[in-house]
């Protein structure tokens, strides 16, 4: 008979045909979301990183095929075996089979019926003739049965052989398509890593070359707010006062000096100037990805692309400016505060006008890579104030 596999070999077959399916449906799972990436123009990072797990599954499935095809050689040695001892066993029982019927053969003349029972001492002794000559032809037809049997065993040995066999050249066709499609997701992983070490540097410096400029906002919007106030003092000084002594005193007009305390009145329920998604940066000091380090004297809004901008509150448009990366900047005066605006695409507003609380001011700009971030900020005079602080 065929040699039973242990149930352990089994149902190892089993589970690792379990995990086989699993494995494929996750590399199928992955090829979609690499193909989604790709045309999504998701950056490299992010399909290197489907890549490398899928690189990572597909070494899963070569190690599971590779313990099929081992526990599928021990099998196949298992019915080798049988079929060897089979085929020891028949040709030991047709070697024994051939030498009863030699011998049969060679006394066929002596081993009529009727002399065997005629032809004896006594009718005991005839009697035991006739059993062993019974005996001995029931013992050539189960041997011949048994011959039979064991052909049968043979055979169907044969044929599970054979099957395995092609299990087996199909698991090994199916290995080497594997190492083919990990031989190829290899070479696309190192020029995956190459394109995306190129598309970091160049990421790199873009963030550079965009933290310059917002560098050069902030000095751009403090000379602005310098300016600002030496407009301002130049402006007061036309209009004077006369002390005791005779020397003159520059004052405020009332109408800043209620605008001032109005808008100090309303510290911390001062509308947001837009809808936002995402505050990208806040208030203060910061190290950027590129290493150095630059001061946010406002806060830093991602909107949608071309959200409205709208004033905190009322006041006196005092400049209309161009940033250092193109887009377009509002200053607002609120007496002796201001606000800024910057990154906008569109400007609906002009220098010296009036506006109220919650008017457009204009649109916030949206780059080439889809994003719209808009800059706000709050000055006292010429310090900075942490919008925080200011907004409801």
């Amino acid at each position: 008979m065929l040699a039973a596999l242990p149930p352990a070999s089994a149902q190892t077959k089993k589970q690792l045909e379990k995990d086989k399916a699993r494995v494929e449906q996750e590399i199928k799972k992955l090829n979609n979301d690499l193909a989604k990436a790709k045309k999504s123009s998701r950056s490299s990072q992010q399909q290197l990183n489907l890549l490398e797990k899928k690189i990572s599954e597909r070494t899963k499935l070569i190690n599971n095929i590779n313990g099929q095809v081992n526990l599928l050689n021990l099998k196949m040695t298992q019915t080798e075996d049988s079929i060897a001892l089979i085929r020891t066993q028949v040709d030991s029982m047709k070697l024994e089979y051939g030498r009863v019927v030699r011998a049969l053969y060679r006394d066929r003349g002596n081993l009529d019926k009727l002399v065997l029972v005629l032809d004896t001492k006594s009718y005991n002794y005839a009697y035991l003739r006739t059993k062993y000559f019974l005996d001995y032809s029931r013992y050539r037809r189960r041997q011949a049965a048994a011959i039979k049997q064991k052909e049968q065993e043979l055979g169907d040995a044969s044929l599970e052989l054979q099957r395995q066999q092609r299990e087996q050249t199909d698991l090994l066709s199916q290995q080497r398509k594997q190492k083919d499609e990990l031989a190829r997701e290899q070479k696309q992983q190192q020029q995956s890593l190459k394109a995306s070490k190129q598309q970091e540097k160049i990421l790199q410096q873009q963030i550079a070359k965009k933290e310059q400029q917002k560098k050069q906002l902030q000095q751009q919007i403090q000379k602005i707010i310098n300016e600002e106030i030496a407009k301002a003092v130049r402006g007061k000084k036309g209009s004077t006062a006369t002390g005791s002594s005779g020397s003159q005193t520059t004052t405020a007009s009332s109408a800043d000096v209620a605008l001032t305390s109005d808008f100090a009145s309303n510290k911390g329920r001062l509308p947001w100037p837009c809808y936002y998604n995402k505050v990208s940066r806040e208030y203060g000091k910061y190290t950027h990805a590129s290493g150095g380090q630059n001061m946010n004297n406002g806060i830093d809004l991602l909107c949608k692309s071309g959200a409205p901008i709208k004033s905190v509150f009322n006041g006196t448009v005092s400049r209309v400016f161009t940033c250092p990366n193109g887009t377009k900047g509002v200053i607002v005066r609120h007496g002796e505060y201001m606000t800024v605006y910057a990154n906008l695409a569109t400007v609906t507003v002009s220098e010296g006008g009036k506006v109220a609380t919650n008017q457009n001011l204009g649109t916030v700009y949206t780059a080439d890579d889809g994003t719209a971030e808009f800059s706000f900020q709050l000055w006292k005079g010429t310090t900075s104030q942490n919008p925080r602080q200011w907004l409801r």
